[in-house]
Parts: structure tokens; sequence; C-alpha cells
């Protein structure tokens, strides 16, 4: 059986020596110290090419479920090839939910918080914030724990580890009661709700906004928790099939397969989903409103800014989009979150807002996305580790405090580089 890999956004592949499923500890080991140069890889649903293993490729799909559960305390420790969405439904049978989750389930639970994802909200953490403790196998094979009281300069780094310190095995996380949400998103207008942002995310408990870039028509999202008495009226089997699956996957879909197969028609064809915009609101539990499916595939790029230059950023990539020689076709993402600790985090040290922006696979980007980086790197901006940017160690190191800490540890634990890889060799420097 072959070998060969590539990412969801078939932007990174791979060609390892062997790929191995370990389902267990001693197997993870033992993969690990039987060769010179090793990567874990999850979902594969970064689009950097973080995962791509040039020696043995470690696929942990055969290491999965919850493991042990502390209710008093709503830690829940779960093995790392668990997928958010397994994750999910695991917690919703147990009357426990994570706080807050990105709009993708689909990746493994060590690789969305190594990689640093998060969901929105002003005054909520990136997925890496809620890990109590971590255990890893380090390249000598030693497993070891790490928490904030024991070892807790691995802690620091293992939390946003990119999968260079060795290869996590269990993650403890702080979760909450089960809860719902209700959810209200509407159609409006960029200068409108930037305007009014700063209130919007003091308001609501989570709040983002999608903007269709070659006009200034947004979908607004603002998701907010319910008492736990209150009334949930969820959309219908088949309202929800038809709101995500037809009309977000399959029309989308269409429109940007035309777009790509008709260049010329992407500005109009932006402008035109921008504005057939309609509000939908309802109630549900957590994890069915913060994700949905995601079934056009694109390529991506993400920055971390800090909270002050948001408007100022949006108003030059405006500027920029109506200069690019070629179209954009899928909304750019705006999200927030609060100050964190977490040494690789990208919201360390400061509130932070998101801003994403997409193409459709297949259509030119390289403009638009290095026209982005440069506003974005002009305010300090850090790129999200699992998304596309051209950024080096010499740059990163001036952007994270601890960036120096974070290769001492790491050299530490892997003086050989067996975890490394090209992309990490670019982003943190050789060992």
């Amino acid at each position: 059986m072959g070998t060969s890999w590539t990412n969801w956004s078939r932007t990174a592949f791979a060609n390892p020596q062997r790929v191995e499923h370990p389902a267990s500890v001693e197997a993870i080991v033992e993969a690990v110290t039987s060769a010179p140069a090793v990567r874990p890889r999850g979902s594969g649903h970064s689009f950097t090419g973080i995962a791509v293993a040039p020696g043995v490729a470690v696929d942990l799909d055969a290491w999965t479920g919850v493991v042990d559960v502390d209710r008093d305390a709503c830690l829940v420790t779960v093995r790392s090839g668990t997928t958010l969405r397994e994750l999910n439904a695991a917690l919703d049978r147990l009357g426990l939910a994570l706080p807050n989750l990105g709009d993708i389930d689909a990746q493994t639970v060590a690789g969305a918080v190594s990689t640093g994802t998060h969901g929105t909200g002003a005054e909520l953490g990136g997925l890496a914030t809620l890990v109590a403790a971590l255990e890893l196998v380090l390249a000598d094979g030693s497993v070891v724990r790490c928490s904030a009281t024991e070892r807790p300069d691995l802690f620091s780094a293992a939390r946003v580890g990119l999968g260079a310190l060795g290869i996590i095995t269990t993650l403890t996380l702080r979760c909450v009661p089960a809860f719902a949400l209700h959810a209200c998103e509407s159609p409006g207008r960029l200068d409108a709700v930037l305007e009014e942002f700063d209130a919007l995310t003091a308001a609501e408990d989570h709040v983002e906004f999608h903007w269709f870039p070659h006009g200034d028509h947004v979908i607004v999202k603002r998701n907010n928790r319910l008492p736990a008495d209150a009334e949930r009226r969820p959309l219908s089997a088949l309202r929800r099939f038809y709101e995500y699956e037809v009309v977000e996957n399959a029309a989308f879909g269409l429109v940007c397969h035309l777009a790509r197969a008709v260049p010329s028609t992407t500005r109009r064809l932006n402008r035109v989903c921008g504005s057939l915009v309609s509000e939908r609101v309802y109630d549900d539990v957590s994890h069915r409103v913060f994700t949905t499916p995601r079934r056009v595939r694109f390529v991506e790029t993400e920055y971390a800014l800090p909270r002050e230059a948001l408007h100022g950023v949006l108003r030059e990539l405006r500027s920029a989009v109506a200069r690019l020689d070629h179209g954009v076709i899928v909304p750019v993402e705006v999200r927030v979150a609060r100050a964190d600790d977490v040494w690789l985090s990208t919201a360390h040290g400061r509130d932070t807002a998101y801003v994403a922006v997409h193409q459709f696979l297949g259509m030119p980007y390289r403009q638009y996305f290095d026209t982005f980086e440069q506003i974005a790197c002009s305010v300090g901006g850090r790129p999200h580790w699992g998304k596309m940017h051209s950024l080096d160690a010499a740059v990163l190191r001036e952007r994270y405090p601890h960036f120096d800490d974070f290769r001492r540890v790491r050299a530490a634990v892997d003086p050989e580089g067996r975890f490394t890889n090209p992309y990490l060799d670019r982003v943190l420097g050789r060992v």
C-alpha cells in the first residue's frame, strides 16, 4: 500500500518511508524510537506543511477516545487522535462541553491544540487555554506528563507545540457543563458592523462576521449562552440540511466552480452572494452551533492582530482588494479572543482580533495572500501556525516574547531534531 499523503487543501504533500498507526502508548514509543525522523499527523486540516513527514509518519487514527473523567472538576482526559467531532459527541453523552470551538470539527484534538486553533469570544481563549495537562512521548522514548506545576516550562511550550517537542498521547481538558446557544445570523454592512464591533464583542458571548470583500455586505454571527431551563428551538433536520448542505455547501460550491471557470464573474458573484444573506435564528446544543460542515475546499491564511489594529487593517485590505489582478469569491472571516499566556499562542499577551482570508481551491490567491500578509505584518500580526504564510524564525522571534524559551525547551527534549521537518525548520529554526 502506498504512503503518499496530501492535506485537505492539497497544499502540502508527503511520501513518508512508512506510516505507523499505533494503538497504545507502547506502540507510539516504538514508532518514535525506531526511526531518526518522525512526524505526528492528524486529520490533515492544516494548510501548511506542518504535518509533512520526511521519515516516518505517525497517524493516530487508532488512538482515540476519552480515558478519564473527573466530573466534580469538569476535567476530561482524551487520547490525542480523537477528532473534535468525536470528542464533542463523547462530552455530550457525559453532560459536558468545551466552552468554545472553531467552526470546523474534523481536526484531531492534539492537532487543533498544537496549532493554536481558536473560536471567537472576547472573554475566551483558544483551545490551548483549556489544557490542564499533557502526556507526551519524547525523542528518547520517555513518556512524560506536564502541567502548570509539573514540568511547567514543557507545559508552556507544548500547549501550542507544533508537534515539535514530541508526540502527544493524552490531553486533559477543562470542560464545562453542557450548554445551549441562541444563534442569530443576520446581514449587515461592514462600516456599521465595525462601528459597533467593540460594543458587540463586549455584550455578546461569541461574535464573528464574514465580509464579502468586493462589496460591503457581511454576515454577523452572534451566539449567546442560554439558561439551563430555557426552551430551545433548534433547526429542524430538513431546515438544517437545506441551510448547511444545500445552501452553504452545494450552492456555494457551484458558485465557486463558476468563478473558477469564468474568472471575470468572480467579483460580481461575490457581491451577489453578499446581497442574498438572510437572517437565521435558532437554538441548539453548543457544538452544533459552533461547528458546521465544510465541503467546499479552499486555501486560507490568517493573522492574529492586536485588537486595536483591526479597523485599520480592514480599511487597508478593502482598498487593496479593489486593486487585485483577480477576484476573490470566499468571504473574509473576523473573530476575537482574550489574551493568554501560552508561549506560542497567537493571542499571547494581547487581546486579539483574527482576520482570515480565503480563496476557492484552484483559483489564484498568491497576490491576495501576500498583500494581506504585508498589511497584517505592518501592525505586528502573527500568522496562524496551521495556515499559509511566508514568515520565518527570524521574523517570528520578534513577535513572540517566549520564542527563545520555546527553542530552549525544544533543544532539551529533541536535541537531534527527530520531530522536525522543512516547515518547522523555517518557522522555528533548526535544532
